[in-house]
């Protein structure tokens, strides 16, 4: 049965690249909206890998009572009235709140390259490899691992950017080319943020650069979204071109710094040799009398990404400080119990249980466990009217959350190696396959939880709505017999206590005060 469903898995997730390589889809039907709240003293919060705002040097602009800034205003007000049809069209959808599209541009991506490798014809498996990313197979493969990050190390450095972006506009205070001369009409609801540096420019530089580094075969793409982006900047009548190169410049710094950052925090060496699966498979056996198996035919000789839970988290130095509780013995009651009751639920799969499964399969040709949340958390970022700095720093908490919390889950799941249901309960079929590695904890409860607490921190009338989806995310994994239940209860708990760290850091920022 696995291996039917695992070459099903295959072939669907073919035809959901081929699909995403002819048009990919755009998210959330949102337009540009007053902002509820301006922060003007936002550029004095507390950035995540910069010392303060003012790290990052920003020459003040021209004033706009100078020569050069009145001839930036005329070629501004030239360009707008020469506008094409496309070029309105991409000012609308830039909207005056861009990190949301640069964000679904990712979730994008991420679904693009959530693509299982194959086996080669000889049953062996070749690796996607970042020296050649053409492949095949294309590199990357976008896992839930791969995906956390890469969402992580681009909302740090967005919010990094405007935090820097806030404390110049509001040092050097140049009002928006609108604001400047009244024949110039702005695209979207009218706000008192000076213009300079651009903060929409921060956002197109330092998500391009982080999404090439990631996704190196997109480099044309994201290139030519980053020149529309820019061009709408201006177009939209809210800026003139030494705001966007300003915007660049800023987006440029903290983009290099968030790479810097990646280059050397253990993600390269995530994806391990056979030899090196093989003696973490054996240190577990040795412990505790157990190890998972892989199932598929042919079967991949390494799980995925056995050390991810040795990658530099953002919020906790020692990852077994935050490890969970050993899972049941084989042959405790508990573990007994649990085998009657995943058994229960497959002699009696209700709708609502097959509904709640595949709702949160996210699987593969998704944007995964952590795009999801991403999926969400935009929603209401629109829905309470968040400003651009306020959007960055919620997604860059939930983000760095998420991720460090799919690490101390990855360390979990390789330390204790426990097998799935799969393995152990003779004839079991699930409703989707079995991931490539070990059960215990369920990454979707660790993800979901971790990113639901911090959605609560900051939207707290929302609090109980996250919780409940987060916990209907974890138990989705024990109707589809994907995992234990204490995987899913376990999981949650730890995603909760993560989380609590990256938490405790936001509300040191400077934000809440």
């Amino acid at each position: 049965m696995y291996n039917k469903i695992s070459t099903l898995l295959w072939a669907i997730a073919l035809v959901v690249l081929a699909s995403c390589e002819k048009d990919t889809p755009r998210y959330l039907p949102y337009e540009s909206y007053a902002y509820s709240e301006l922060d003007e003293n936002g550029g004095d919060w507390t950035p995540v890998l910069h010392d303060s705002g003012a790290s990052i040097p920003v020459d003040a602009p021209e004033s706009s009572d100078s020569q050069a800034y009145q001839a930036e205003l005329a070629d501004l007000k030239a360009d707008m009235q020469s506008m094409t049809s496309e070029q309105k069209k991409a000012v609308k959808y830039w909207t005056n709140n861009p990190t949301i599209r640069w964000n679904e541009v990712a979730l994008e991506l991420i679904a693009k390259y959530n693509l299982i490798p194959g086996p080669n014809a000889d049953g062996t498996y070749t690796l996607p490899n970042p020296s050649n990313p053409e492949g095949p197979p294309a590199f990357p493969f976008a896992h839930p691992p791969y995906a956390c990050r890469a969402l992580a190390y681009m909302s740090v450095a967005q919010f990094d950017g405007l935090i820097s972006a806030w404390h110049y506009k509001y040092q050097y205070n140049r009002a928006a080319p609108y604001q400047q001369d009244g024949d110039i009409d702005f695209a979207y609801e009218e706000n008192a943020i000076p213009s300079y540096p651009s903060d929409g420019a921060v956002i197109a530089r330092a998500s391009r650069n982080i999404l090439t580094a990631m996704f190196p075969l997109e480099a044309e793409y994201l290139q030519g979204l980053e020149e529309e982006h820019l061009e709408s900047l201006r177009l939209s009548g809210g800026h003139v071109m030494s705001d966007v190169t300003a915007g660049v410049a800023i987006g440029d710094v903290v983009s290099a710094t968030a790479l810097a950052r990646a280059s050397t925090d253990g993600m390269s060496k995530a994806q391990t040799p056979k030899a090196v699966s093989d003696s973490i498979k054996q240190a577990a056996y040795d412990r505790f009398g157990w190890a998972w198996d892989n199932l598929e035919i042919p079967v991949r000789p390494v799980g995925l990404t056995p050390l991810f839970g040795k990658v530099t988290m953002w919020s906790i130095d020692d990852v077994e400080s935050v490890r969970p509780i050993a899972p049941p013995q084989l042959d405790s009651q508990e573990f007994l119990d649990d085998v009657e009751l995943l058994k229960d639920y497959a002699r009696n799969m209700t709708d609502e249980h097959r509904r709640i499964a595949n709702f949160w399969q996210d699987g593969l040709g998704t944007y995964t466990p952590p795009g999801h949340w991403n999926r969400i958390a935009n929603e209401f970022i629109v829905d309470y009217r968040l400003n651009p700095l306020q959007t960055t720093r919620t997604l860059a908490y939930m983000n760095m959350a998420i991720m460090d919390s799919g690490i101390s889950c990855w360390d979990a799941k390789y330390y204790y190696h426990y097998p799935r249901p799969i393995q152990m309960i003779e004839g079991f079929e699930t409703i989707a396959g079995t991931p490539n590695f070990p059960s215990y904890t369920s990454g979707h409860s660790v993800f979901s939880a971790a990113a639901s607490e911090v959605l609560a921190y900051v939207f707290p009338e929302e609090a109980s709505k996250f919780r409940g989806w987060a916990e209907e995310a974890a138990i989705s994994r024990v109707y589809g017999g994907i995992h234990w239940s204490f995987d899913a209860t376990v999981g949650t708990d730890q995603g909760r206590a993560v989380a609590q760290y990256t938490i405790d850091r936001a509300m040191a920022d400077g934000a809440d005060q």
